[in-house]
């Protein structure tokens, strides 16, 4: 099997997902090659009877610690942790220099670790300046905590502007960005779960962002479009109810078919064979779901598949 091209998104480890099958699903991913593993600290604050963040981390720091000699790569986020019970998305931490170092070392301390791969700013905070932005998060891989630092939900342009700042000032630059993103499309002015300006969609801006940088590392979340590709009791959403995806469920169905494969797992093969490449992080709740996960994420497909479902 070839290693496969994913994170595993470990959003709900400690809330929804207990820990018994948190860690089996850990143990499995590290025995299938399985390298990056993805959380935040605000995760999951909206599933936890406290109303804020850091249970994933912190079950995440007792899975290391009991599986001492496991060789994973660890992402995490800072600035979306809601600063009071219910304050989301009003009232975050953000940004601020101060408060990234603070959530840095509070995650450091639940991962019991001394530093991780890859570190995000998690969301656009627009009170704090380009310019101290990247310093904070420059600073972050300086002093060793972080190997690299990304950018989640922000504007392509934003992005650029991040990059070319960091860049003129001599800080060590974003290499990553993270948007949501998966086969299917909802519809052009719909909105998308409720959300009129729907968070962190992953524009075509951003995908031509990626081609023209291939140093940086996109990652897509809500890949599997939370199992709606393989799962009958979960509808599409009605902002996926157009031509478009009638004809790209078609095409998904018939590369399926012809591999053996679930529709699902064909998704997560385009993400990581197209152009530009994608790093889907993919959620789950039981060992089989990472598995089929892996295996999906592990599949090359050919030229003709690529053009097939790209073409639909």
């Amino acid at each position: 099997m070839n290693t496969p091209t994913m994170a595993l998104g470990t959003m709900y480890f400690g809330t929804r997902v207990d820990e018994r099958t948190a860690f089996s699903i850990l143990d499995r991913y590290a025995e299938l090659g399985g390298a990056f593993i993805d959380t935040s600290d605000n995760y999951s604050f909206w599933t936890s009877e406290t109303g804020f963040g850091g249970q994933s981390e912190a079950l995440l720091g007792r899975w290391l610690a009991s599986n001492s000699g496991v060789r994973v790569r660890l992402s995490t986020k800072a600035g979306a942790q809601p600063t009071r019970v219910g304050g989301f998305p009003d009232h975050l931490e953000g940004l601020r220099e101060d408060v990234v170092r603070g959530a840095m070392a509070k995650s450091l301390e639940r991962l019991g670790v001394d530093g991780v791969d890859l570190y995000w700013a998690h969301v656009e905070d627009p009170t704090v300046p380009v310019e101290d932005l990247v310093e904070t998060f420059g600073g972050l891989v300086r002093d060793g905590l972080t190997a690299r630092w990304g950018v989640s939900n922000h504007p392509s342009w934003l992005l650029e502007r991040i990059r070319a700042t960091a860049e003129r000032a001599g800080h060590p630059q974003p290499v990553a960005y993270q948007e949501r993103y998966s086969y299917l499309q909802p519809a052009g002015g719909m909105a998308v779960e409720g959300q009129p300006i729907p968070l962190g969609m992953l524009s075509p801006d951003g995908l031509d962002f990626l081609r023209r940088n291939p140093s940086f590392d996109g990652w897509v979340y809500t890949a599997t479009l939370q199992g709606r590709y393989d799962r009958n009791d979960r509808p599409l959403e009605t902002e996926y109810s157009h031509p478009g995806t009638e004809r790209r469920l078609a095409a998904l169905t018939r590369v399926a078919t012809a591999r053996g494969l679930r529709p699902g797992q064909v998704v997560l093969a385009w993400l990581a064979s197209g152009s530009p490449a994608l790093t889907p992080i993919v959620g789950a709740s039981s060992v089989k779901q990472v598995e089929q996960a892996v295996v999906g994420a592990s599949t090359i497909l050919t030229e003709d598949e690529l053009a097939a479902l790209d073409g639909a």
